[in-house]
């Protein structure tokens, strides 16, 4: 039975999850990893079929994945995903939510529109996980179905309210899907993982202007519709 003390706390844990993008160097021990991997991998998955493989990396095994990352994109060199996530077209609502958190961003860094080098450049912290101690890479077997990635997402929530939970924060980054060759080159994958994307892990900078940007959501009443309730 549910107490009246956990329902604030989880309540606060989702709440305050954030995508953060500049991390304090504090180290994250393996052991409050793997805690919070444990209680990830208690999400609900087709047949328990639990699709998810993590890679946790750090020091200079993360080094090294970043580097070779960094060296592809620095010469404009992309792999390409493979599976589809962004619509070929956008179309509004979502083209214009976006844009909004684009021009927040940057904003907040102070990086105009038309600053090209800058853009460039904030992008390009993706690979380094922001400066996060701990860079996660997810992966799952080719065999598996695309359905699968609908339990990967859970996966992945639990993992981040988990973090949130114990004071850390997380930023999930498809950007890691750009590069599947290099990630698996880097990383010895055998041929039958696929990438799935990867997540920075660690303790927020307080100071740095880009982790003062919060995300708004939409009313519930705009995309629930209540039938055969009073």
């Amino acid at each position: 039975m549910t107490t009246q003390t956990s329902i604030p706390s989880v309540d606060t844990a989702i709440r305050s999850r954030r995508s953060i993008r500049n991390f304090l160097p504090t180290p994250v021990p393996r052991e409050l990893v793997r805690e919070i991997l444990e209680l990830a991998a208690r999400a609900p998955s087709g047949t328990n079929v639990q699709p998810w493989k993590v890679y946790a990396l750090t020091g200079a095994p993360k080094a090294a994945l970043s580097a070779a990352i960094l060296e592809k994109y620095e010469r404009g060199e992309m792999e390409g995903r493979e599976f589809d996530y962004y619509p070929k077209e956008w179309k509004d609502p979502w083209h214009s939510r976006r844009k909004k958190i684009g021009l927040g961003l940057y904003g907040l860094l102070g990086i105009a529109k038309d600053d090209k080098a800058r853009m460039k450049h904030q992008t390009g912290r993706n690979y380094v996980f922001f400066d996060a101690p701990v860079g996660l890479i997810f992966t799952m077997d080719r065999c598996l179905g695309e359905g699968m990635f609908l339990d990967y997402g859970m996966f992945m929530g639990n993992l981040m309210i988990a973090a949130r939970a114990r004071g850390l924060d997380t930023c999930a980054q498809l950007s890691f899907a750009d590069y599947p060759r290099t990630v698996a080159a880097s990383l010895g994958l055998p041929d039958n993982e696929r990438m799935v994307c990867g997540m920075a892990l660690g303790y927020a900078n307080p100071e740095a202007p880009e982790n003062q940007l919060v995300t708004e959501r939409e009313p519930v009443e705009n995309f629930t519709d209540f039938r055969g309730f009073d």
